[in-house]
């Protein structure tokens, strides 16, 4: 097969293969990554026989997405992850537009659900269970027997069968944030201790660099350093995440956090005092 041959083949299957890779990465960036790349080995076998281009073109995608998401990091994405974008802060209260959010969530509970699976379960669930690729093919592309391969598709299974949907994990994520509010308004640092992980980090991101506190020990210090009485906060939507938003005496804006909620903690926490970024956000007002 000479190269024009070889492209029209790919061709033929990119549709496929895209889709592939969109439901198994989420991101379709990535997915068009992981397609090229897939065209940038085949190209390196053209002159290899290859029996079934599909299943050839299917394992290796399989394979390219399974070190993609490995590559990624394990921590837990902050919702202000980025040091240069200013995030969209709102009202976090129920409404038309938290409704239409809502709606999105529920659209996309598959991808939210897939994000709780190891890479290989992921993959399995994805290939088998969206894409009807059957286990004696899915066992070469993990490089596990079909007996593991089926293991680990009934294990995602059962995982997406338990995950909450997306309402309630909104609902779970808006507690926790809640109760450390109401833990560092009242002093009761025992509460406030129940709510962080062991191991939570806080990013404290100021007009003059970027701090790194690691340990619920760190945060509680910290948090006691505060004078509530002389500060408003409520929570607030940080890029369509539970956060807190502060202001001062004066009514003006003088801290924002946005907090990543997992297994009913606050694992981090990423918070803005810089005066000159918070003044050229949008942020909800003072309620005084």
């Amino acid at each position: 097969m000479d190269e024009i041959e070889l492209s029209a083949a790919f061709e033929q299957h990119r549709p496929r293969l895209l889709a592939v890779a969109r439901r198994v990465l989420g991101s379709h960036a990535d997915a068009e990554d992981a397609v090229q790349e897939t065209w940038l080995r085949l190209d390196r076998h053209a002159g290899d026989e290859i029996e079934n281009l599909g299943a050839w073109l299917t394992r290796v995608i399989g394979r390219i997405c399974i070190d993609i998401l490995r590559s990624r990091s394990a921590r837990a994405e902050s919702a202000l992850e980025d040091d240069d974008s200013d995030p969209i802060v709102t009202e976090d209260a129920d409404g038309p537009e938290d409704a239409a959010v809502e709606a999105d969530a529920i659209g996309m509970a598959m991808l939210v659900v897939l994000d709780s699976l190891e890479p290989a379960e992921r993959l399995a669930f994805v290939l088998h269970d969206v894409f009807a690729v059957p286990f004696s093919e899915l066992g070469p592309i993990l490089d596990r027997s079909t007996d593991a391969a089926k293991m680990l598709a009934s294990r995602a299974r059962r995982k997406v069968q338990q995950q909450p949907r997306p309402h309630e994990e909104r609902r779970r994520r808006r507690e926790v944030v809640d109760a450390f509010l109401t833990a560092a308004r009242e002093g009761d640092f025992e509460a406030l201790m129940r709510t962080l992980a062991p191991d939570v980090t806080w990013q404290h991101r100021t007009a003059h660099g970027t701090t790194v506190m690691v340990g619920a020990n760190e945060v509680l210090t910290a948090v006691r350093q505060g004078n509530p009485e002389r500060v408003q906060a409520r929570r607030v939507s940080v890029n369509g995440r539970p956060g807190i938003l502060a202001w001062g005496p004066t009514g003006r804006p003088i801290a924002l956090m946005a907090c990543t909620v997992a297994n009913g903690r606050i694992v981090a926490l990423v918070s803005i005092t810089d005066a000159k970024r918070l003044s050229r956000m949008q942020l909800p007002p003072s309620s005084r």
